[in-house]
Formats: structure tokens, C-alpha cells, sequence
């Protein structure tokens, strides 16, 4: 992390998170200042262009090739909608490397008393860091992060065989309320 990163959103809003009180368990334990040797947890940074965090998402689905120019134009765009866009990212601090990520996406509603949703989106962890805990990590810190901006549930989507994973996590399937449809355009 340079001097000049300039960030999605405000680092302050991740220090005072506690895994504690996620449903998320780690075992070796973790936290936001402690996630793992060499590693970083922080918001999203202008400068993760050079860092390889299109690269991470094309881990996950198509991204494209995005030039430096549209990557500054989206980013803009996205930390112009205030307290709405939550990416955050694992560094490998050692590599200067993006190797792990997940975004809170915060929906402001009518229903409940004016109230939010946060919904979690692009999970994703580099291949060659799974199985450390880091995409536990990347979700648990979304539920605490959620809390903390006044939602009041958290929602994903995720493919059938992803289900136990995220199961173990807290999530569940309501009843009756489990349904996801999608209309591809």
C-alpha cells in the first residue's frame, strides 16, 4: 500500500470489525489487523489495476480486457455512489498482489423502516491461495462490515454446489423464500 492509493472507501470503516462476531469460525484464529502473515485486508484501491485484481476475478467469471482507462471510470463511478459499494480485497503484501476478494453491495430500502439489504457478490480466491481460510475470510468480514452499516440481513447467490460451503458460513435457504430466478439480457 503506497502513499497514493486511493481507496473505494473508507479504511477507517474495517478497523473496529470483529470476526468474533461473524459465523464464520477460523481455526487458526484471525482478525482484521492479523488475517495471516503477509497478508492485508483493506478496501478496494484505484491502484489494484497493477495489483491484479481483474486477473483474481477472471479466476471467477469473463471480465474482459478492461483498459486502465474504464478501470478509472468505473472505479469513479463506484465511489461516487456513496455507502453502497464495499469491495474489499486480500493483499498479499509481500507479492503487492490482490489474491483474495468479495464485494457488499448495500441496497437502501422503504420496507423496514427505511432500512438496508447488503447483498454479497464476487467472492473469489486466488487458486493458488486456497485452502487457507481466506475465502472464509473474505465473506465473514462482509457480516460484521453489514452490521456496522445498519443492514438488516445479508443475502448471496451462489451455484448448487457451492451451497454446503456457504451453509457452514451462517447462510441458509428460508423457506419459502429460496428462490433465485435470473433473466440473462
Amino acid at each position: 500500500m503506497g502513499l497514493a492509493d486511493e481507496y473505494l472507501y473508507s479504511p477507517d470503516v474495517l478497523l473496529d470489525l470483529n470476526l468474533d462476531n461473524s459465523s464464520a469460525k477460523f481455526n487458526p484464529k484471525v482478525s482484521m489487523l492479523n488475517p495471516g502473515e503477509g497478508l492485508k485486508v483493506r478496501p478496494l484501491a484505484k491502484e489494484d489495476y497493477e495489483r491484479g485484481f481483474l486477473q483474481l476475478l477472471g479466476e471467477l467469471t469473463s471480465v474482459g480486457d478492461i483498459s486502465r482507462e474504464a478501470w478509472e471510470a468505473r472505479f469513479d463511478d463506484l465511489k461516487a455512489c456513496k455507502n453502497t459499494y464495499y469491495i474489499t480485497v486480500i493483499e498479499d503484501t509481500l507479492l503487492k498482489k490482490v489474491i483474495g476478494a468479495a464485494t457488499l453491495v448495500v441496497e437502501k430500502k422503504f420496507i423496514h423502516a427505511c432500512g438496508r439489504v447488503g447483498r454479497v457478490e464476487d467472492v473469489v480466491v486466488s487458486n493458488e491461495y486456497r485452502g487457507k481460510q481466506l475465502g472464509k475470510l473474505a465473506v465473514g468480514i462482509l457480516q460484521p462490515l453489514a452490521k456496522k452499516l445498519g443492514c438488516y440481513k445479508v443475502t448471496l447467490n451462489c451455484t448448487d454446489a457451492m451451497m454446503a460451503y456457504y451453509t457452514g458460513l451462517g447462510y441458509v435457504a428460508e423457506k419459502e423464500n429460496a428462490n433465485f430466478l435470473c433473466l440473462r439480457l
